[in-house]
């Protein structure tokens, strides 16, 4: 870590942490009980408590972990040495509108609220603390149904933002049910160009999605509609290699399962099918590619979801985190399989609900949790 970042990070503590709610973290990751399994060599245990963890963005370069939530705050998590064992969690903000859709870069840190985006000044903690917030767009839909936002930088340099459609199936309106992608104010922006523009369509509520390795091209999940019966329709990973594609919604609840309100109507534009089915209501949220060396080296270039898991089917689904393999030659998807188990507890008592999935400079994965506010880690030792 930078000498200069360092010096910013160990100055919090004197300066921020009086006046900033924190607390310390245990001393030593805590083991998850035994039901809690992960593959042969593979550990996780609990890395730090968060209230209603979610969002997880991770900044090497302040020593931090970043965490939004579908409420009002975001915390830090720091591990000013980085040894995977966090000092303290700092709540920085209380005051958002849905502070989900969380991202860092260049020294800024973005949020997407429900309604809004805007970004503080971030090149250390204490600057964080003092920075006023710069308003970037302000006409999101301001509807509270899928208006917790996900956002992530591209290889581009935009910021893509989710928004989700307001309803469980709908006609859509202006950027309901689309991925925008907007421009940093230092980043020139075309003739004619506005300041957000729809990247993708007919998606009805993608929490998550990361950028392939080798190929940069746009991966996200996207949750099927409900009410449409306990197997159908199925949840999805998409692709977009380019803008202006269109993934179903409203006309498909998911997958190729046309809704019974759209099965009459022509398909307004050509339909992209998901490169994965999951289970229906599993809830498919954060995904995040493995890039690291930490793991065995079959699971670069794969990817690990966050399935939060069903709310309303006769037997719940999801509670865990999967794993999606991927040809290391194409670059195309091969099927999933589980990969972190045991949230769901028979007689389907919820444990826990895995929600995002971030990678550590180490090559070790973060797992958020908002049902027992909790942030995981997963390592690997081969023993």
């Amino acid at each position: 870590m930078r000498i200069a970042a360092a010096l910013s990070v160990l100055s919090l503590m004197a300066a921020v942490l009086a006046a900033s709610p924190a607390r310390a973290a245990d001393p030593a990751p805590t083991p998850l009980p035994d039901f809690i399994k992960v593959p042969p060599g593979y550990a996780i245990a609990e890395y730090a408590r968060v209230p209603k963890a979610r969002t997880l963005v991770p900044v090497p370069d302040l020593g931090v972990v970043f965490v939004g939530q579908r409420g009002p705050e975001v915390h830090a998590i720091l591990d000013t040495d980085q040894d995977g064992r966090p000092e303290k969690i700092v709540r920085l903000f209380d005051d958002l509108n849905v502070a989900n859709g969380i991202d860092w870069k260049d020294g800024w840190l973005y949020i997407a609220e429900q309604d809004r985006i805007r970004r503080w000044r971030a090149r250390s903690l204490p600057e964080l603390m003092r920075a006023e917030p710069e308003v970037l767009y302000d006409k999101l839909p301001d509807d509270p149904w899928h208006g917790w936002r996900y956002a992530r930088f591209g290889p581009d340099g935009m910021l893509y933002v989710a928004v989700g459609a307001p309803c469980n199936i709908c006609d859509l309106n202006g950027l309901e049910g689309t991925i925008i992608r907007l421009r940093p104010p230092e980043m020139p922006r075309p003739p004619g160009a506005g300041p957000v523009e729809i990247f993708a369509r007919g998606v009805r509520n993608s929490v998550g999605f990361d950028f392939q390795p080798g190929t940069g091209h746009l991966v996200f999940t996207d949750n099927g509609a409900d009410n449409m019966g306990d197997d159908v329709p199925p949840d999805e990973l998409n692709i977009a290699p380019e803008p202006g594609m269109w993934f179903g919604f409203p006309h498909f609840g998911g997958g190729t399962a046309r809704t019974e309100e759209f099965s009459g109507q022509a398909l307004p534009y050509p339909h992209h099918p998901p490169i994965v089915e999951f289970g229906a209501h599993v809830a498919s949220l954060g995904v995040s590619f493995y890039r690291g060396d930490l793991f065995p080296a079959d699971a670069r270039g794969d990817a690990f979801v966050a399935h939060r898991g069903s709310w309303n089917r006769t037997i719940p689904d999801g509670y865990r985190v999967a794993r999606v393999r991927f040809d290391k030659e194409t670059g195309t998807a091969k099927g999933w399989e589980p990969f972190a188990t045991g949230f769901l507890r028979p007689g389907g008592a919820r444990w826990g609900r895995p929600v995002d999935v971030k990678e550590l400079p180490d090559g070790s994965l973060l797992v958020s949790d908002d049902h027992r506010g909790a942030v995981y880690r997963i390592t690997y030792s081969g023993k």
